[in-house]
């Protein structure tokens, strides 16, 4: 964990495969990649959302997180290595449980949008998922703490919840999922 990059462009990675933490190195393709590759793009997601207008409180929040996937990114990248903590587990369930507690409860599900953050935040959910999908995949045939796992589903679980604060901080409503709203009239029997 040392090492920094002080070359950006090294050409190692030009035949298809990638250099772990640990020296060794995979293909680009291994659901290690694709989970390493899914956090990070959810770290990007939650830097954008970072920029939006949202309350104080959440952007800190994101700051937090983007430090823990980081976190989670390093126990990706060296093989049996992990330095996520429980505590950082704990950090989210609270969050969870304070926002959610501010909120109207849903009597419908909602669809992503509102404001423009709200539907970036949901974007980083369901970025969120799709990193978890491959770290449950990564796990079915290595070993993975499954702190990383439980992490992932928590924060996919929080940023539906802060979806919901951005668009109450933005003064936008949720947008409430309406079932059968296109389904075409039916006709009358007998026409």
């Amino acid at each position: 964990m040392g090492n920094r990059l002080s070359s950006i462009t090294t050409r190692t990675g030009d035949d298809g495969s990638t250099g772990l933490g640990d020296g060794s190195r995979t293909r680009k393709d291994n659901a290690r990649v694709q989970a390493m590759g899914d956090v990070d793009e959810l770290n990007s997601c939650l830097g954008l959302l970072a920029c939006e207008n949202i309350p104080d409180d959440v952007r800190m929040e994101l700051l937090r997180i983007q430090h823990d996937l980081f976190d989670l990114g390093a126990a990706l990248c060296i093989p049996g290595f992990n330095n996520l903590t429980e505590a950082q587990l704990v950090r989210l369930d609270q969050c969870i449980a304070d926002h959610n507690a501010t909120l109207p409860r849903l009597q419908e599900f909602i669809l992503p949008g509102g404001s423009r953050a709200s539907a970036q935040c949901h974007v980083a959910r369901t970025v969120c998922r799709r990193a978890e999908r491959w770290v449950v995949s990564l796990a079915s045939h290595e070993v993975v703490p499954d702190l990383l796992q439980r992490y992932l589903n928590r924060l996919s679980d929080l940023l539906f919840v802060l979806a919901r604060v951005i668009n109450r901080h933005n003064g936008q409503p949720d947008v409430l999922w309406q079932p059968g709203l296109n389904k075409p009239a039916t006709p009358a029997s007998g026409s």
